[in-house]
């Protein structure tokens, strides 16, 4: 049994596929109502693997999206018929109305995060404080995926197979947690530092992920795309019970 067979992660992080579409087309700069089907899918298809190969929780919305790119590709293959030989909606066009719609739900959602933002340097009495941390912007899946390809792509044995036990998740677990103890963060590409074979790469983002799903480290953006800051999860003071002056200290620190 290796360790995608062995170790499952089941995250609360998927906001379905036409965010990821429109993950991919922002970070390849294109425009959505021109957007290379060809291109869009293979990449698409290429996220979708990675989330099987992590065994993580994938939605059948994921897969029915995948269905309907493969559709719009096979069709834009195919000699193109006279107008008035075609029939029913043009599923190309239905996905680019869908995915318009989408990204102004989106935009107003983020005009709403920016308003929260504004008045987050609004202080009054009682008011909590944030950490510049806490301003960053969190991280969906998909840029961890981001990232974690570009680290696979320069792996030593993309088609060799290793046994699981060669790489434990609970080692890959300490590891991140020692990194964390000598400095504040550290960048995510630097989680994968010295992890020269897929299995262990693989092997240390489930590591990352079990990490984040169980809140001991958290993960921040200061800009969409840019670099992936890795912070540990400070844990809360201890309260201590006072004890008064001359007293031994009862169950409410009075004598």
């Amino acid at each position: 049994m290796n360790a995608q067979e062995a170790y499952e992660v089941h995250l609360e992080m998927f906001e379905g596929p036409l965010d990821l579409l429109l993950y991919l087309i922002k970070k390849d700069d294109l425009d959505i109502r021109g957007v290379p089907i060809s291109q869009i899918t293979q990449e698409y298809l290429g996220y979708l693997g990675l989330m099987k190969e992590l065994n993580l929780d994938v939605a059948g919305d994921f897969l029915v999206m995948a269905s309907t790119l493969l559709q719009i590709k096979a069709q834009s293959l195919l000699p193109t018929r006279p107008a008035e030989e075609e029939q029913g909606p043009d599923p190309r066009e239905e996905l680019i109305s869908k995915l318009l719609e989408y990204q102004k739900f989106k935009e107003a959602a983020k005009f709403l995060d920016a308003r929260v933002a504004e008045y987050r340097d609004v202080f009054y009495r009682g008011a909590p404080c944030f950490s510049e941390a806490e301003k960053s912007l969190d991280i969906r899946i998909f840029d961890l995926l981001g990232v974690l390809r570009s680290v696979l792509d320069r792996a030593e044995d993309k088609d060799r197979v290793v046994v699981g036990e060669e790489f434990p998740i609970e080692v890959k677990v300490r590891k991140i947690l020692a990194l964390l103890e000598k400095r504040p963060y550290v960048l995510l590409r630097d989680v994968f530092a010295g992890e020269r074979f897929k299995m262990g790469i693989l092997t240390c983002f489930m590591a990352l992920l079990e990490l984040i799903k169980t809140q001991r480290i958290f993960a921040r953006q200061e800009a969409p795309f840019a670099e992936i800051l890795i912070y540990k999860k400070e844990s809360p003071p201890e309260l201590v019970t006072p004890v008064w002056p001359g007293g031994t200290g009862g169950g409410d620190g009075r004598p």
